[in-house]
C-alpha cells in the first residue's frame, strides 16, 4: 500500500478577499490536500483573507502599502517568514505585488502564481476585465511559476472558462473564481506528489 506523501509546507500570498486561500484551506479539510499552510503574507492590512488565516489558526505577516516603498526590503521581511516558518513553496492566490528577485532566488522553481486568464493573453492587473472588453468567446484560468518577467513564467496548468451568451462582466468573473478555486488545489496537490517538473526546455511537464 503506497503511503501517503508528507504534506509540502507552503505559504500563501495574498492581498484581498482569500477566497482561494479558503479553497486551499477547505481542500485540505474536506479532500486531503497534502498541503500544509504554515504563513500567509498580506500586502495590506485588514482584508478578509487575514480573517480566513486567523480562523483557520494559519499564522499570518500583514504588510502595510508603506512597506512596498522599497520592494526589495519589503520581500527580504516576507523572505524571512517564510524560511522560520519552513515553507517550501510561496503560493501567490490574489498577490497583488510583483515579487522581486531576491524572493524568486530564495525559492527558485517554488513561487507558483494563478492568473484569471489564458496566459499569454491578457497579462496585468485587470485580465478580466481586459478579456470582457475584448469580447473573446473563451478565456480561463492559468497557474504558472513566477519569473522576473510579469505574468510570463513556466505554464504548470489551464483551464478554460467560456463566455457565454447573457453573460456579464460579474458573472463570468464567479465562474472563473470557481475554476480558480478547482484547479488551484489540483496543481498544489501535483506538487506536492512531486509530479511537476520544469524541464531544461522551461516547459512544465506533470506525470500522471
Amino acid at each position: 500500500m503506497a503511503m501517503a506523501p508528507e504534506p509540502l509546507k507552503v505559504a500563501v500570498l495574498l492581498s484581498g478577499s482569500g477566497t482561494n486561500l479558503q479553497a486551499i484551506i477547505d481542500a485540505v479539510a474536506d479532500d486531503g490536500l497534502p498541503i500544509d499552510i504554515v504563513q500567509v503574507v498580506s500586502s495590506r492590512p485588514g482584508v478578509a483573507g487575514i480573517g480566513r488565516a486567523e480562523r483557520a489558526g494559519i499564522p499570518v505577516l500583514a504588510l502595510e502599502p508603506a512597506d512596498y516603498a522599497d520592494p526589495e526590503a519589503a520581500d527580504a521581511r516576507i523572505v524571512e517568514a517564510l524560511q522560520a516558518a519552513g515553507a517550501e513553496y510561496a503560493v501567490m492566490a490574489g498577490y497583488m505585488r510583483k515579487v522581486t528577485p531576491l524572493l524568486l532566488r530564495a525559492f527558485p522553481d517554488r513561487v507558483v502564481n494563478l492568473h484569471p486568464a489564458l496566459l499569454p493573453s491578457f497579462k496585468g492587473a485587470h485580465a478580466i476585465d481586459d478579456a470582457w472588453e475584448a469580447g473573446v468567446k473563451v478565456t480561463g484560468v492559468t497557474v504558472h511559476f513566477a519569473n522576473e518577467e510579469y505574468d510570463k513564467g513556466p505554464i504548470i496548468a489551464q483551464r478554460a472558462v467560456e463566455v457565454r451568451e447573457g453573460d456579464t462582466r460579474d458573472s463570468l468573473e464567479e465562474r472563473i473564481h470557481a475554476v480558480e478555486h478547482q484547479l488551484y488545489p489540483e496543481v498544489l496537490r501535483a506538487l506536492a506528489e512531486g509530479r511537476v517538473a520544469v524541464g531544461p526546455d522551461r516547459k512544465v511537464r506533470i506525470a500522471s
